[in-house]
């Protein structure tokens, strides 16, 4: 026992030894990795090779944690579920870690997944920062990377990856779709309250393009820290500003505080239109329909859309009691259709399953004919959404009405246009 203990322990030393030099940072990158200690077979299965080992990497403690999480990796298990528990004669196995949305950490844990513990896939991600270095470390290690609930659209732009693939949404669908709609509703003045990092940054930038593409004009922003508990001086700036619209250009429990608070200082109340750039349903169930009914946003995914969207989200809810955010959702369908690509494929070599993952339409639960592009870019429909009216909602779960459809090659952003040097122009 004491020379596995070594032999888990010591690979993660030396990582964050040569990347920080910092003992602090060590004891955080090994309690990090040791989450997913109780998921691990013991090192002669994969000596082995009998095992297809996938590997959630997540937020499990912080803002995201409600609507990724435990959850992302119960929607793992439902993939395996679906699809069997062998492929190619490969027993499925998933890990899971807690990355605390820290760049730093996600990557030392993905790179001790990948080169001592034999993990064949990466999944999730969540934050866009964490999601960026740990595209960089599977690039570099030629290994897949399945995101879901990470949105920057530079995944699939300046900082995209022959192995990684961007599957439920991005900060260009989730903001073109729902600027265009505010703006054609005469709403032509942009006030935006960001979060400040790279998914707030993409959020807004996109957003703020659109805007100005529409015929609208952006009139200022402010951008606030990450996990920020205190919305007061900010929204003070954004309740000063003349713009007709406040966008949020932020998520999770940052989203969530800024709306409380908007809602206290009557700005939901206001002549001033309130715009949410990417809404996740757990954070919408907390917050009620009292404060958010009315306000437009686009969506990937919502359980109660089609009979299939339901059959999935019941299962879902059987084992979580919730229903089942986008990012999910999301993580279901990409390890899906991973895992059918490998066994069409007849191997798990990346560049061979990546061709085929880009081959096959997606058609599934979440999208019907879907494509994996060669930027990475999964392209489906994407959904302009409302929020009911508390006097139309039947339980905790049912807050969404669909406006729109919007067709994926009008959502997302157009192929040439990323930036992306793997697309050939």
């Amino acid at each position: 026992m004491a020379r596995t203990r070594r032999a888990r322990t010591a690979p993660c030393a030396g990582a964050s030894l040569r990347a920080r030099g910092a003992w602090a940072m060590l004891r955080a990158v090994c309690a990090a990795a040791a989450l997913s200690a109780p998921f691990v077979v013991p090192s002669a299965a994969r000596a082995d090779g009998d095992v297809l080992r996938i590997g959630i990497i997540t937020d499990m403690s912080g803002q995201y944690s409600q609507g990724n999480g435990e959850g992302s990796v119960a929607a793992a298990r439902l993939a395996v579920e679906d699809f069997g528990p062998t492929v190619l004669g490969r027993r499925i196995e998933i890990i899971s870690a807690d990355h605390q949305n820290k760049p730093d950490i996600a990557s030392a844990i993905v790179r001790n997944w990948i080169d001592t513990k034999g993990v064949d896939v990466i999944a999730e991600g969540v934050n866009s920062a964490v999601a960026l270095a740990v595209q960089a470390v599977t690039h570099e290690r030629n290994r897949i990377f399945l995101i879901s609930g990470s949105g920057s659209s530079d995944l699939t732009g300046k900082h995209c990856s022959p192995t990684s693939v961007h599957w439920t949404y991005d900060t260009y669908a989730s903001s073109n779709t729902t600027a265009k709609a505010v703006v054609a509703r005469g709403r032509m003045t942009w006030f935006f309250l960001t979060a400040d990092y790279a998914f707030g940054h993409a959020l807004e930038r996109d957003a703020a393009k659109t805007v100005e593409a529409s015929g609208g004009t952006v009139l200022g922003k402010v951008r606030h820290p990450f996990n920020n508990p205190d919305f007061s001086s900010f929204l003070l700036q954004a309740q000063s500003s003349p713009a007709a619209v406040i966008a949020l250009a932020n998520s999770g429990s940052d989203f969530a505080n800024a709306v409380k608070q908007a809602n206290e200082f009557g700005l939901m109340q206001s002549d001033k239109t309130m715009v949410a750039l990417q809404v996740t349903l757990t954070d919408a169930a907390s917050l009620g329909l009292d404060v958010l009914q009315g306000t437009l946003f686009t969506e990937s995914f919502y359980w109660d859309r089609t009979p299939e969207t339901r059959a999935y989200a019941e299962r879902f809810f059987a084992r979580r009691k919730a229903m089942p955010t986008a990012y999910q959702a999301g993580v279901t369908s990409a390890i899906t259709h991973y895992l059918k690509a490998v066994r069409a494929a007849g191997t798990t070599d990346s560049a061979a399953v990546m061709a085929t993952m880009r081959a096959t339409p997606v058609d599934d639960f979440f999208a019907q004919g879907g494509k994996v592009r060669v930027d990475g870019r999964m392209v489906h429909d994407m959904y302009l959404m409302r929020f009911k009216k508390p006097s139309q909602s039947r339980s905790r779960w049912d807050l969404y009405e669909l406006v729109a459809t919007v067709p994926g090659d009008e959502a997302f952003r157009p192929l040439g246009e990323g930036g992306c040097p793997y697309v050939q122009n």
